[in-house]
């Protein structure tokens, strides 16, 4: 019985229908398939270029790579009013059609056969988006392709995804193409923003871009909009207070300019980004670009009268190293002053604003700490004589003196003894790439600004000292991931600079703000290059990093150029405004900071002479545990008329014990040249035949190995100066070993050598001699 019934039901004649149609079915969907892989569907749609802020706000925007404006309208941003009015209008079966809407061809076929011409396109969404992707003349044979191209593209891609395609190329006449463009252009912002007025507005346009051109005929476009509310009323498309709203709305479509918020970001950006990367979100903060910019283009043009044109600010974000504002040129527009170059990229000189670094990590090689004391008098390091910036020494120094001053011979000390080469290495560790590249040239001017760097180098700096000494690298990308920190300098190091650069009574703080309640509360850097090129001004606190360069892109100078008197009043002022009111967090001191008593005079622990003590912060086991010597015990005869060794000592017990102060022989020469008066260690006893341990005449001038031009036919005039210890009192000059003259250690002594290779000795009363060799050409 089951076969006789098996037999019925081949037989029958809907079995054999059903048959043939699936056999029909596959053989369709094997030609669909092969002309599919053979014919593909056309590249991917070239939008314009977005850069964008961390909220959606539109910083930047370019025309795509075949110049139109068709900006890419994403998912998230086609509202359920756009979808209602496009899908109504257009293609009300859009969501249940494969691409093409067969009663609708055979409905327009028909049409257009009666009335002898074609009236009726009867194209779904779908097909609308073939023909934009693939242009093509209207003929029947074109139709067929373009429902070819339909199909393919239901197959390739999700409903939403080709509504978003229809939306991004639906055209607005000449070079506008897309809602998103139309938006912005237009109404000046982004399509999730649109009221419903606006809405329909862009509804009605692709269909007539001509006739219906936004910002020209907007009578009639204000007419058939209206009518178009009306039809969406009826239908049920939207409700009637929507309508009666949209229908109160006055139609205002003029084209705006496109915003231009951060123009050197957003050219950056769109010189670096992948192509076909269309909407890029950045890390700026729109309120603080915003803020930044206005008020550093207000204070720029005051700075115009002196000189100085052009301005540079970045703001950052301590935690997240993100750049919340990012500020090339006060004025992108201003091409007597190369506006368009970007100052935050460009390579200047730092001038003193590498000094915290330098003093940071001589804290961790246990060379200082923040009261130690260094000198500040003229020193030569083979021919190199720093000067501070004044002009001036000012004897012994302490640490957070030293920095808080900005001096830069203490600083070129330091670096001097701490070595050029674990500068550099902590500088490419922050990623300075100049440095990277030329760290064979760099010398001990580096510790003064002898290298190149930008101010992006220098916010990613001052950041790590807000984050305990570790480096990461600063981030404009929204979706870049967070970079591994490095440490460069120890938490406990960047304490102490933190500490030291919060002080507020320095030579740094602009005259306005003395006495003045408005100081942020910040730590700060300045720095000035050489020829006044250059003024820095960078700060942070916890939250935030803002790095302040102002000059002139072109090098000129100006006398009036300083990092504090011209950089560090705009610091002041984006900080007030940028964090003004927000709870004061501090740095707390890390775990491994202890403090101690030290004695004031050189910053030591303390020896049993030590009668003046201060509290200093140190790190145990690193910093220098080493007791005072400020004090140096000298055997003397009673009258102290002369000192003795303890080779000398008399032997009838006629003698004293005093202490004297330990001066270096460079400090002896700077008080005696000051006219500052010292208790000096007496002579030596003369009879004294012992030879002991010393040291030699250190010849100052002239350098050793150095090469002097004559400048005119009577030769040049070279200085004799010469730095002895403490108790000689008389030297002795010697030129090609012939005696010149005697002199007293501090005493300018000046000679006129002939031409060729010339000797030149110093003998001290105590018969120590050093000699050089230099060439006069």
């Amino acid at each position: 019985m089951l076969r006789n019934y098996r037999h019925l039901l081949q037989n029958h004649p809907s079995f054999r229908y059903a048959r043939w149609g699936a056999i029909v079915f596959l053989l369709c969907l094997l030609l669909f398939t092969g002309l599919h892989l053979a014919f593909p569907l056309p590249p991917q749609v070239q939008y314009s270029r977005m850069v964008l802020a961390q909220d959606g706000t539109l910083l930047q925007a370019y025309l795509s790579p075949d110049d139109k404006w068709r900006m890419k309208t994403e998912l998230h941003e086609i509202t359920p009013d756009l979808r209602r009015a496009f899908i109504n209008k257009e293609d009300r079966f859009f969501y249940y059609h494969p691409g093409v809407n067969p009663l609708a061809i055979v409905r327009a076929l028909l049409k257009n056969i009666v009335r002898g011409k074609t009236t009726s396109g009867a194209s779904t969404i779908t097909m609308q988006v073939a023909r934009l992707l693939e242009p093509k003349k209207r003929s029947y044979a074109n139709k067929l392709v373009e429902i070819f191209r339909a199909l393919q593209l239901e197959w390739t891609y999700s409903k939403e995804e080709i509504l978003q395609l229809y939306l991004n190329m639906v055209p607005y006449g000449g070079n506008v193409e897309g809602v998103k463009a139309a938006s912005l252009l237009y109404f000046g912002r982004m399509p999730d923003k649109l009221s419903l007025a606006q809405v329909v507005t862009l509804t009605i346009v692709p269909n007539r871009p001509t006739s219906l051109a936004l910002g020209s005929n907007s009578d009639k476009l204000l007419e058939e909009r209206n009518r178009w509310l009306q039809t969406f009323l009826e239908d049920g498309t939207f409700d009637r207070e929507a309508i009666a709203d949209a229908l109160r709305e006055p139609l205002q479509t003029n084209r705006e300019a496109l915003p231009s918020l951060a123009p050197h970001l957003g050219r950056w950006v769109h010189r670096t980004r992948s192509p076909s990367e269309a909407n890029i979100t950045t890390t700026i903060r729109i309120d603080i670009q915003r803020k930044a910019a206005e008020i550093t283009a207000t204070y720029a043009k005051s700075m115009a009268k002196i000189g100085i044109h052009n301005a540079a600010v970045l703001v950052v974000d301590n935690r997240t190293r993100h750049v919340l504002a990012y500020i090339g040129s006060q004025d992108f527009a201003d091409n007597a002053h190369a506006g368009q170059v970007d100052g935050i990229r460009a390579i200047r000189s730092p001038g003193s604003a590498l000094k915290p670094l330098l003093y940071a990590v001589a804290f961790d090689a246990g060379l200082l700490t923040p009261k130690t004391i260094i000198s500040d008098v003229p020193v030569d390091f083979n021919g190199y004589t720093p000067e501070n910036f004044d002009q001036k020494f000012n004897g012994y120094v302490s640490v957070t003196q030293a920095l808080a001053y900005s001096l830069n011979v203490p600083a070129v000390k330091v670096l001097h003894e701490l070595g050029v080469n674990r500068m550099i290495k902590a500088l490419k560790s922050a990623q300075f790439a100049y440095v990277s590249r030329q760290e064979k040239q760099l010398g001990l001017s580096l510790a003064l600004g002898g290298c190149g760097v930008s101010v992006w180098e220098m916010a990613g700096l001052y950041a790590s000292f807000a984050n305990g000494g570790k480096f990461a690298p600063l981030q404009f990308m929204a979706a870049a991931q967070d970079a591994t920190a490095e440490t460069i300098v120890s938490p406990e190091a960047a304490f102490m600079v933190n500490e030291i650069l919060t002080q507020v009574t320095r030579p740094e703080l602009p005259s306005d703000y003395e006495h003045n309640p408005h100081v942020p509360k910040i730590a700060w850097k300045t720095g000035t290059s050489y020829g006044r090129r250059d003024a820095w001004s960078i700060g942070y606190n916890a939250r935030y990093t803002i790095a302040v360069w102002m000059g002139n892109f072109s090098g000129i100078g100006s006398p009036e150029l300083t990092g504090a008197g011209v950089a560090t009043p705009l610091l002041f002022r984006l900080f007030n405004a940028i964090d003004y009111n927000q709870p004061i967090r501090w740095f707390e001191p890390p775990a491994g900071l202890q403090k101690r008593s030290v004695c004031m005079e050189t910053g030591l622990p303390p020896s049993e002479f030590c009668n003046r003590l201060t509290t200093d912060w140190y790190v145990p086991g690193v910093s220098p545990a080493l007791r005072c010597e400020h004090l140096k015990p000298v055997f003397t005869a009673p009258d102290s008329s002369m000192s003795y060794c303890s080779h000398c000592l008399p032997a009838n017990g006629q003698f004293g014990r005093k202490r004297f102060p330990n001066h270096s022989p460079d400090m002896v020469a700077f008080l005696t040249a000051s006219g500052i008066r010292f208790e000096q260690i007496p002579p030596h006893n003369p009879a004294c035949t012992k030879v002991f341990d010393r040291q030699p005449p250190a010849i100052i001038s002239p350098a050793e190995g150095r090469t002097y031009l004559r400048t005119d036919a009577d030769g040049i005039e070279l200085l004799l100066s010469c730095q002895v210890a403490n108790d000689v009192s008389e030297v002795f000059w010697y030129v090609d070993d012939k005696f010149y003259r005697r002199a007293r250690p501090q005493e300018s002594v000046f000679f006129k050598p002939l031409p060729g290779k010339r000797k030149i000795a110093c003998t001290d009363d105590k018969g120590m001699t050093t000699t050089i060799e230099i060439r006069v050409e």
